[in-house]
């Protein structure tokens, strides 16, 4: 089980593969806790986007500006005296250093769930622009956190609510 994340937790990133409800939690956290939310796939640069549509897998060169946006983002919610949910797939131990950027005050949220049922969600899923046939170049990438890292786990075997209500409870901010 990942590390016990920071006592001053001032920012969530809500992570996992596309499918397991990131927007979701995150914004139901963020809405209780009345934070500042984003969901990163809106800070995409548009070819990111159009690979994606097409069924094309992301390098790590794509992402790279698009981790350091949203650093960004969490620096200026940081400077500002914000704090804030961030929803975001964070699948590499690296992507979340990027976005963490040494900070003590960011907490991972780890979405994790069965390839099965996250598979039955993107094929139900309308008007998103990730299609089910990268689900599985997502597991591919996916280091799940490890217990250096401040995360935790949580598996997604429950309504939204109750799942936010669970991490909440988890990270003693419910």
């Amino acid at each position: 089980m990942p590390a016990t994340p920071a006592t001053n937790v001032c920012f969530i990133v809500v992570m996992g593969v596309s499918g397991c409800g990131k927007t979701t939690i995150a914004s139901l956290l963020a809405s209780h806790l009345g934070w500042e939310f984003i969901d990163a796939d809106s800070l995409h640069p548009p070819a990111n986007v159009e690979k994606m549509s097409h069924g094309i897998p992301l390098t790590d060169a794509d992402r790279e500006p698009w981790l350091k946006e949203i650093a960004r983002v969490l620096g200026g919610w940081r400077q500002a005296g914000k704090q804030g949910v961030i929803a975001c797939s964070a699948l590499r131990q690296r992507y979340r250093d990027l976005i963490r950027a040494g900070a003590d005050d960011v907490v991972f949220v780890y979405l994790r769930g069965d390839r099965a049922l996250i598979r039955q969600r993107l094929a139900a899923r309308q008007g998103h622009y990730m299609p089910v046939s990268l689900l599985d170049s997502q597991f591919a990438a996916l280091e799940e956190p490890g217990p250096e890292e401040p995360a935790i786990a949580v598996d997604i075997d429950a309504p939204p609510q109750a799942l936010a209500a669970r991490i909440l409870a988890t990270l003693r901010l419910g």
